[in-house]
């Protein structure tokens, strides 16, 4: 079969295994030749390790120079009579088979994160067979609905805005069309719901019960992620759902960071810059600041993706030169601070206000934007031929 790209408003309904395995190989030779993680983990465990930031984090960990062995929690699908499977599903086959020609370990666990059937197997292997100890643990799970480990019941997140509704534009990647759409104002229980899903009781949790079973190494570290963006994007995030459970996520930082001055550990949380993720083109109105911050950054050769944030986050913040990790008042790492440099938000601004449905396709980087979304999937990468035809048997050989 020849696997065509599906895209059904800002969702991939398909994937390209190849070209998912080159990208894997790309964001290798990024950090093969960039600056390297000094002192960096050699024990980490990435929850929500098959795409986006959390990926990036494996990548770097393992090839960036730390050359760290990882534990990956995801959950992806894989081939099946219904389609080729997920782009996180051959992320993480072909992160595995990188690694293991490296002499690393790249073991993975593909389930519910939340369930505690999988944290009591990743324990296990922990203790059995990963030397017993971690020496970091990255949290990057990005999903719309969460059990209640009480009762089963389903927490879902919402999109929406605190106190009035907004208007504003959003891209259609279907259709290559910019739409107007209104953001309603979110309930309290959706607030709640949002916190409960997004914010950092579910990494609590995690760190709670990896420190319960003694596999915690002295000085182990964990990190999360959060954005919180210009002023231009509050209405829309920081002052909505989104911004409420992240305002959760980094009061969490602190707690974990006191639980874990007993063995000498500390918890962060890095504050990202935007970017074309899974997660991030469900946001609604979003889309036309990314288009403007990627032009301009582009522009002045600041723009990174989430591996070049990767990277410096763990070269440059995480480990490295510095005694401390340097933190801003709040105790926040900034790796959003190109993004937010004055004379980025002044030309994005000005940029912004030229936007409209008729010309974002060329006043902003749409190029840019789409690429990196098409890329998220295994689709235009350079070196992949996708007239090829691929053997579905043949992928359902292979296994994480």
């Amino acid at each position: 079969m020849i696997i065509e790209p599906v895209v059904k408003g800002v969702v991939a309904r398909s994937a390209h295994p190849y070209g998912c395995q080159q990208a894997i190989r790309n964001q290798i030779n990024y950090v093969s030749s960039a600056e390297p993680i000094v002192g960096g983990p050699k024990k980490v465990l990435v929850l929500g390790a098959s795409s986006g930031f959390g990926l990036a984090s494996r990548i770097a960990l393992a090839f960036g120079g730390s050359n760290a062995d990882t534990i990956g929690v995801s959950f992806e699908r894989g081939p099946s009579e219904k389609g080729v499977g997920t782009a996180g599903w051959y992320n993480n086959i072909f992160f595995r088979e990188e690694a293991e020609k490296q002499g690393l370990v790249g073991k993975n666990f593909v389930g519910d994160a939340f369930s505690t059937s999988m944290r009591q197997q990743v324990i296990d292997y922990i203790k059995v067979e990963f030397g017993g100890k971690l020496d970091l643990v990255v949290y990057s799970l990005a999903t719309g609905v969460r059990p209640d480990p009480e009762t089963g019941e389903m927490w879902r997140s919402s999109i929406k805005t605190i106190g009035e509704s907004v208007t504003g534009p959003t891209i259609n990647i279907e259709t290559d069309t910019m739409e107007p759409m209104i953001i309603d104002t979110a309930t309290e229980e959706e607030i709640e719901a949002t916190k409960k899903v997004m914010g950092g009781e579910d990494w609590e949790s995690w760190i709670d019960i990896l420190s319960e079973a003694g596999v915690l190494a002295d000085g182990c570290k964990t990190v999360a992620y959060s954005y919180i963006g210009p002023e231009a994007t509050y209405p829309i995030y920081h002052k909505g759902t989104l911004g409420r459970a992240k305002t959760h996520l980094h009061a969490t930082g602190d707690l974990l960071n006191d639980k874990l001055a007993r063995i000498g550990g500390e918890a962060y949380v890095s504050v990202c810059k935007a970017l074309v993720t899974k997660a991030s083109v469900f946001i609604p109105a979003f889309s036309p600041y990314i288009l403007a911050l990627f032009k301009v950054m582009q522009d002045k050769g600041v723009h990174e993706g989430c591996i070049e944030q990767m990277q410096r986050l763990y070269s440059q913040r995480l480990y490295g030169p510095h005694q401390h990790v340097p933190v801003d008042e709040k105790r926040l790492i900034r790796i959003d601070d190109w993004e937010l440099d004055d004379d980025v938000q002044r030309q994005v601004s000005q940029l912004m206000a030229q936007i409209t449905p008729e010309n974002f396709t060329t006043v902003g980087d749409y190029q840019r934007y789409k690429t990196d979304f098409m890329q998220l999937n295994g689709f235009w990468l350079d070196g992949v031929d996708y007239q090829e035809r691929v053997n579905l048997e043949a992928l359902k050989a292979l296994t994480p």
